[in-house]
């Protein structure tokens, strides 16, 4: 058994120095992700810090946004009726995520933080520059049909896990953090990595830093909306392909788009240039297949997901039909 210490502080800016001073301690909230990592031996920290005694649960209404503490349970953000009135999509991504019991555990900030599942990175007796830098990537050659299409390097073709993430993304959301140096606000679109050459850095955090909160922006999204995600089976799997798709029609005409992808990136995947052709046009599937085209501009397969070239644009159609006809 992996000896490590286990300290409870009621204070923020305890936690964050507890992680601050000691460079193998982390945060550790639900624990759905951390603690299988450790089980596994692919993380082996030397010191848990419980922040759930921190006042970072509540949902309240913020300078035209709704903010979401860092620790409100996924369940209850599904749950609750202004996440429901508001933003619909993310009530919508969140219920797509795990398994219900998980989702009663998991936290918005660890959702946003899970590591992937690649199974070259679960299993320590392969090669993985993620989990251990340096040592190569196994799926590269290896069986990557879960892996990306965008964004990826020679380094790393891993892909994020994360539904939640999708919706935040393509609702234009902030992350709130505190940290060492203090507070700041980081776009979600600038929150998670492309691997490059450091595939072992999932996040643009600095060391110490902890998430607090999310803030999702009013919008008109609150009607036209769907998270469309194919999987190999229907519960507790994640995300070949998942598409988020919001817009604001007049009439049959949309005025403006937002769209993103799961399942095919190291991190959300925005789709700005395909929510850009979107706008003006008629609600039509046409104009939905011109968008998926443009939304696969610079995709690229490997050996055994050059399924997810077709699986990717029908999945983001189909999420465009769906939220026209809601």
């Amino acid at each position: 058994m992996n000896q490590f210490q286990y300290v409870r502080p009621t204070k923020q800016q305890a936690a964050i120095d507890a992680v601050t001073k000691d460079a193998t301690a982390k945060f550790i909230a639900g624990g759905t992700n951390l603690v299988d990592l450790m089980k596994r031996g692919v993380m082996a920290p030397q010191k848990l810090v419980d922040i759930n005694r921190l006042p970072l649960t509540k949902i309240e209404r913020e300078n035209n946004s709704l903010r979401i503490g860092a620790l409100a349970l996924n369940a209850t953000v599904a749950d609750d009726k202004q996440v429901r009135e508001r933003q619909p999509l993310l009530v919508q991504a969140i219920n797509a995520g795990a398994s219900a019991q998980l989702r009663n555990m998991a936290t918005t900030g660890g959702n946003m933080l899970q590591r992937t599942r690649c199974p070259y990175f679960y299993d320590t007796a392969m090669p993985c520059n993620k989990r251990e830098p340096g040592t190569g990537c196994g799926a590269l050659e290896g069986i990557n049909r879960m892996h990306a299409i965008f964004g990826f390097s020679d380094k790393c073709i891993a892909v994020h896990p994360s539904d939640m993430s999708v919706a935040l993304v393509a609702l234009d959301a902030t992350v709130l953090v505190s940290g060492p140096k203090g507070d700041r606000r980081i776009p979600f679109g600038d929150l998670h990595r492309l691997p490059g050459d450091a595939p072992e850095k999932d996040t643009t955090l600095e060391a110490g830093e902890l998430i607090t909160a999310v803030d999702v922006p009013d919008g008109p999204f609150t009607k036209h909306v769907s998270y469309y995600k194919v999987r190999e089976r229907a519960s507790y799997a994640f995300a070949l392909v998942s598409a988020a798709a919001a817009l604001d029609l007049d009439g049959n005409t949309i005025k403006a788009a937002r769209l993103a992808m799961g399942g095919v990136a190291h991190k959300p995947w925005r789709l700005a240039a395909a929510e850009q052709a979107l706008v003006g046009k008629p609600a039509t599937e046409e104009t939905f297949r011109q968008a998926a085209a443009v939304a696969m501009q610079g995709a690229k397969a490997f050996k055994y997901n050059e399924y997810k070239l077709r699986l990717a644009p029908n999945t983001l159609i189909q999420a465009l039909k769906t939220a026209a006809a809601a």
